[in-house]
């Protein structure tokens, strides 16, 4: 009995040993199929960073949030009895609104629908001793969504057309509590204003393009707006869209205004921008100019070339037709003349001149060798004379023997020099002999008994002085008073 005792005790001690190696070997043979598979080694190391980094991780809120139940005790408590229809000091005083201003984008300024855009953060301040509280905090900040529980200003723009509110991702706007009951309002946003633009003195025009703020609904007697010791920031470096304008500063203006309502203070800040000259002198009168002086170029064709010299003023006055059309493609429509018109207008003029001058020519060179056979001449050496020099012009008025006593001109049959014909008076060019008549040479000095001498061939060479010449004091006058203005 013993025996068989010690027998299996023997067999069993030669069994365990083999079954608690067999593991053994198994991860000594293979440790990655185990390791991927059931991943028995990561787990110790796992479970030991749980227990060093968590914890740590969540004892360090608890004490960060330490002040997050005082934070919103005293939030609670404010806000518990608070009544945010009802202004502060209501029935005492007057609330007191502190504004201040930063532009972030000013422009573009649309001269066609007369506005303005601009970007601004909007700051507000006043005092509500309904929010005064007792703790360790200095203030603290409460997001768009609190803004509502609280008394805002009724704040509103007068001259806005379109205002947008920035909400991406949220309302862009915040209020900051101080402990002593102040109060900070920001809102951000976007407004399209009116912008009230005289073209008068166009393109050298300047303008002041107005903001203009104040209370909806509260007077004078219980809202009261000032400036921040006229504090505006300009963020220069954000890109301005001001185009064809220069910014050249803000001025603002405080005002008291009348309406049946009662008597409300208003806020205007002024943004004064001057016009670039260079964009509509290129597009408006270069051109101008130019075509203008194409003009003249007619002046040096030959007289018989009638078709050159009218299709060269043809063109001439509509190119300026065309120019003065597309100066009001996009512009208001003023009922004034703006500087710019005005100029167009006398190109307009000398271009229509120049084309007439020809047309007067040609009137006067191929109608005066067209004699009337009604019309005679009564002393035989002046009709020798007019022989000797056909291309005079002289305004007479001879009778008719042959037209039965009426009185016609003779003035594009006439050819004469002397002062011995004979005159009559009337007819159609009795104020063309009192004043001038036309010769190809005048004998002695220009004037010679109150009469003008202008010589028919040199009209072409007169219009060549004359047009430049006066075309260049009107630039120089005109220049004067648009940039002295």
């Amino acid at each position: 009995m013993l025996t068989k005792v010690l027998l299996i005790l023997l067999g069993m001690s030669i069994i365990l040993p083999s079954r608690s190696e067999e593991p053994h070997v198994e991860s000594e043979n293979g440790p990655s199929a185990h390791e991927d598979v059931y991943g028995p080694q990561p787990q110790a190391p796992e479970k030991k960073l749980l227990s060093e980094e968590t914890m740590p991780t969540l004892t360090g809120p608890h004490r960060r949030l330490g002040k997050l139940p005082a934070a919103t005790h005293i939030l609670n408590s404010i806000l518990n009895n608070y009544n945010h229809k009802l202004r502060p000091s209501i029935g005492e005083k007057p609330t007191v609104v502190t504004v201040e201003l930063s532009v972030n984008t000013l422009g573009p300024i649309s001269i066609l629908d007369m506005e303005h855009t601009i970007d601004i953060t909007f700051c507000q301040t006043w005092y509500d001793e309904r929010l005064r509280y007792n703790g360790s905090f200095e203030s603290f900040v409460l997001n768009g969504n609190m803004v509502s529980q609280l008394w805002i200003p009724d704040t509103f723009f007068r001259n806005s057309k379109r205002t947008q509110e920035h909400v991406i991702t949220m309302p862009s706007q915040m209020v900051r509590i101080h402990k002593d009951g102040k109060v900070l309002y920001t809102i951000r946003m976007t407004i399209d204003a009116g912008c009230l633009l005289h073209m008068l003195k166009f393109p050298m025009d300047s303008h002041s393009c107005p903001l203009s703020f104040s209370s909806f609904s509260y007077p004078e007697s219980e809202m009261i707006y000032k400036w921040e010791d006229f504090k505006f920031e300009i963020n220069e470096k954000n890109s301005w869209k001001l185009f064809q304008f220069d910014f050249t500063g803000m001025t603002n203006t405080t005002e008291t205004i009348s309406t049946p309502a009662g008597d409300f203070m208003v806020m205007t800040l002024f943004f004064n921008v001057s016009r670039r000259f260079g964009f509509v002198a290129f597009q408006n009168y270069v051109p101008s100019s130019v075509t203008t002086m194409l003009s003249w170029v007619s002046f040096w064709i030959k007289k018989d070339s009638a078709p050159a010299r009218t299709s060269l003023g043809i063109t001439s006055v509509l190119t300026m037709t065309t120019l003065g059309t597309f100066s009001r493609k996009n512009f208001p429509r003023v009922s004034y003349i703006t500087a710019l018109d005005f100029y167009i207008a006398i190109c307009f003029v000398f271009c229509f001149c120049a084309l007439m001058e020809f047309a007067v020519l040609n009137f006067l060179t191929y109608n005066r060798m067209k004699p009337r056979a009604s019309l005679k001449l009564r002393h035989p050496h002046i009709h020798a004379r007019a022989h000797e020099h056909p291309e005079a012009f002289v305004c007479q008025i001879e009778d008719s023997e042959e037209n039965d006593g009426e009185e016609g001109p003779s003035c594009p049959a006439q050819q004469s020099l002397s002062r011995d014909t004979i005159q009559s008076p009337g007819g159609c060019c009795k104020w063309c002999k009192k004043d001038f008549c036309v010769a190809p040479s005048c004998e002695g000095s220009i004037w010679q008994k109150g009469r003008l001498f202008i010589h028919i061939y040199r009209l072409d060479n007169y219009s060549r002085v004359v047009f430049p010449v006066t075309f260049f004091f009107f630039n120089v006058l005109y220049w004067l008073v648009c940039l002295n203005l």
